[in-house]
């Protein structure tokens, strides 16, 4: 019985390392180049076949970075379209080499 228990344990402590270990920040997938930042200053999918776990993490950034753009917009008596353009300016200036912007035509280029 406590055999099979600190095997049980061992197996679950590996899957949550595992898990871990394959989990991707935003840094990492724009260095792979799987998303960039968007016109709206949102992070797009570049790739059609973006892992999971990817897609997961650009919904979860593009739902911190719209709460922060419309607390700044209420604050600041403007517009979220003004807080995005100002957002995008500094995001192209802030994106490293080799990374991918978006045009205003939607395509996707390398700075």
């Amino acid at each position: 019985m406590k055999q099979r228990l600190q095997q049980t344990v061992a197996v679950m402590i590996m899957l949550l390392l595992s898990a871990t270990a394959h989990a991707v920040t935003l840094q990492e997938a724009k260095a792979e180049g799987l998303v960039g930042e968007q016109r709206e200053c949102f992070v797009g999918l570049v790739v059609d076949n973006a892992p999971a776990e990817v897609v997961a993490l650009v919904r979860e950034v593009n739902e911190q970075r719209r709460q922060r753009y419309e607390q700044i917009a209420r604050e600041n008596g403007i517009t979220m379209t003004q807080v995005t353009a100002l957002a995008y300016e500094q995001a192209v200036q802030a994106t490293q080499a080799g990374h991918y912007i978006q045009l205003p035509n939607g395509s996707w280029v390398r700075k």
